[in-house]
């Protein structure tokens, strides 16, 4: 668990050597979450692979076409999450929202702090009108059978 204040900013490629130890040190309890809806993180996930993830997630940001928050420590040192703020894929809303914590978090104060946080940002922050929390508000099974938007 950090003992330092954390915080949201948007990933970068060069926040590839935080977030893939993050996401692989992590990844089986990821892939359950994401997997079924994103095929993400793939079991074979290379680093590579993780950098142009990240700089694809760089360019939407710069694009404001998607965008990705990484949790990171003060010293950004360390990612402990991300939180994902999308176009809707799925119809029903005008933005899809998820986020997840690495393992070492799941269930504890900082998920717990980041589940109250988001929503409250999105509807303090954000333009949406109808936002929809994946895995929160709706099941990602449930997500799935949603016509596409």
């Amino acid at each position: 668990m950090p003992d330092t204040a954390l915080h949201l900013r948007p990933i970068r490629e060069a926040d590839a050597a935080r977030d893939y130890p993050a996401v692989m040190g992590s990844r089986e309890r990821l892939w359950k979450i994401f997997g079924p809806a994103w095929a993400w993180p793939r079991e074979t996930m290379t680093f590579e692979a993780n950098r142009i993830d990240l700089l694809r997630h760089e360019r939407e940001i710069a694009a404001h076409q998607s965008f990705n928050y990484a949790l990171l420590d003060e010293e950004e040192t360390a990612i402990f999450g991300c939180v994902y703020i999308d176009p809707p894929e799925r119809a029903g809303s005008d933005g899809e929202v998820s986020w997840w914590v690495v393992d070492d978090l799941a269930g504890g104060e900082v998920e717990r702090a980041l589940d109250a946080l988001v929503p409250r940002w999105i509807a303090a922050d954000w333009p949406f009108r109808q936002p929809r929390y994946l895995g929160r508000d709706i099941t990602w099974q449930d997500w799935l059978t949603l016509p596409r938007a």
